[in-house]
């Protein structure tokens, strides 16, 4: 019988990858649309996707989750009670669960198509109607792919899961390449194209918007022949069980969502003196992209969390777990301040893949690797009450991390603009792994060594400044600038940095035998 852990294991590597692949991909637009949109433009489009962020977790309604639960539950056709027959159990769950989200998508749908003028016209964006036409149609057809990507997952069919994310990933990469290099052209030489009525003949943000609702399209025509092969019905008692306990899930997963992206909101309503000097959405356009630069980071914990949580669930049993799990922080937490080095140590070249326009951010960078780093910290704590059971704290304490994100932006967000938001996520980082490990020390206490692990912290951050420190009295002596504007004192700069990275590396394999590890 095959090993069911080491079978999750690949499983979880393989849904791992096509997640992965678009952070890459991501990051890999980066450069041109920091190269070709303006500051306002890329604001904008950071601004509209965090909407789309929102109301992805609205729509879906909780329902993969409830799909799951009912699907193995099993449920019959007339009152919902538990039955054997486990093809039409799950056949009527995935139906009534599809049904519902269909049926919302399409009102919502309907609401961007009749009304998409006016709430341009709202938002600031008059003239744009289809692209908030494309915006609901991004949300509906995710919606719907939602529950049938769901449904591969109950039938524990990972690779099509990957094969079939990985397409729209491509096939958004492939829309993105068309507009912004081949589009332009074509407008051209055919100036009253027929695409002109759907996309502006100029290069505009719109047309990353346009190039994700195409790549929706792609991926909902992937998914016909599953859509054929479900045998629709819909079952009204199934489906009040299933709302009863899937909005609340709903609710739960939309405090932690808002905390990402409530800042983005703010910028429009509370940025009077823009950092920039362009208004507030180019101080949101420059912010976010500097902070794309932290995905490093980020890539990091993503694997690291789908590597972890099958890795703990699956020895929460066995003896000296905790110490385990300890232990694990440690290395964690060495291996962010490592990677937090070496994107802040090297700044200068890290920051030739944003556009010119958009570097006067890149000072937020080293505060949002920090807050990344927490939020990790802060998924390795939380699994407390993850193994315990306890998870009615998870809500409480996201909602007290978004309400510190909410106050401290409505508080210094006018004055500072995104310093004050990169400041106060942080904070609100630090808040939520405080709280949450001190309830972890009372509910399920994991003996963390909170001295080591504020050592490489401590460490790494001193190295830091010793760097910043170093720069600023070079350049009070000689009165040259160690940037990008004089390449002798950049290399100067380069090589100081290079020998306190050769510090941090020192200090690592003393306190982790790192080499060894890597060894095995």
């Amino acid at each position: 019988m095959a090993n069911p852990l080491k079978k999750l294991a690949g499983e979880t590597a393989i849904y791992g990858l096509s997640t992965i692949l678009a952070r890459i991909i991501n990051f890999f637009f980066v450069p041109i649309y920091t190269r070709i949109l303006t500051t306002d433009g890329y604001g904008s489009y950071a601004e509209i996707m965090s909407y789309i962020a929102v109301f992805q977790v609205v729509l879906v309604l909780g329902l993969e989750t409830g799909c799951f639960k009912f699907a193995s539950k099993g449920v019959t056709e007339k009152d919902g009670t538990d039955s054997g027959n486990s093809s039409g159990i799950n056949n009527t769950v995935f139906s009534t669960a599809l049904s519902t989200v269909t049926t919302i998508a399409i009102f919502f749908f309907a609401i961007t198509v009749l009304f998409g003028g006016n709430i341009s016209a709202v938002m600031g964006y008059e003239g744009y109607s289809k692209m908030i036409v494309y915006v609901g149609g991004i949300l509906a057809l995710d919606a719907i792919t939602a529950i049938l990507f769901a449904r591969l997952r109950y039938q524990q069919k990972a690779l099509k899961f990957a094969l079939f994310k990985s397409i729209k990933i491509l096939s958004e990469l492939g829309f993105n390449l068309l507009l912004f290099f081949v589009v332009p052209a074509y407008f051209k030489s055919h100036p009253q194209s027929a695409l002109g009525h759907l996309i502006p003949t100029t290069v505009h943000f719109s047309y990353i918007i346009f190039a994700v609702f195409l790549s929706c399209v792609v991926c909902f025509i992937l998914f016909i022949p599953d859509l054929l092969k479900i045998k629709f019905s819909f079952n009204k008692s199934l489906w009040k069980k299933m709302m009863f306990y899937s909005l609340p899930l709903m609710i739960a997963n939309l405090p932690g969502i808002i905390n990402e992206s409530a800042d983005r909101f703010m910028f429009r309503f509370l940025v009077k003196d823009s950092i920039t000097g362009a208004g507030w959405l180019a101080d949101l356009g420059v912010y976010q992209a500097a902070i794309k630069l932290a995905v490093i980071m980020n890539l990091f914990i993503q694997m690291f969390r789908y590597a972890a949580e099958p890795f703990f669930f699956s020895r929460y049993k066995e003896k000296g777990a905790n110490e385990l799990y300890a232990k694990v922080m440690e290395y964690f937490v060495a291996f962010c301040m490592l990677i937090f080095l070496g994107i802040v140590f090297y700044m200068d070249i890290i920051g030739l893949i944003l556009g010119k326009d958009f570097r006067s951010a890149l000072g937020t960078v080293p505060i949002m690797l920090l807050s990344y780093m927490i939020l990790g910290m802060l998924f390795n704590v939380s699994m407390w009450y993850k193994l315990s059971g306890e998870t009615k704290y998870a809500i409480a304490i996201t909602l007290l991390g978004l309400g510190v994100t909410i106050v401290g932006n409505l508080i210094f967000m006018p004055f500072f603009s995104y310093w004050a938001s990169v400041w106060v996520h942080l904070a609100s980082c630090l808040i939520m792994l405080f709280v949450s490990t001190y309830l972890g020390q009372k509910h399920y206490p994991i003996p963390y060594r909170w001295k080591e692990i504020i050592k490489y912290i401590g460490f790494g951050v001193i190295l830091y400044l010793i760097s910043v420190l170093i720069q600023f009295g070079i350049e009070k002596t000689t009165g040259r600038n160690m940037d990008l504007t004089d390449t002798n004192m950049l290399i100067l700069k380069m090589a100081v940095n290079t020998v306190l990275m050769v510090a941090f590396l020192v200090f690592l394999q003393k306190k982790t035998h790192i080499l060894k590890l890597i060894r095995r």
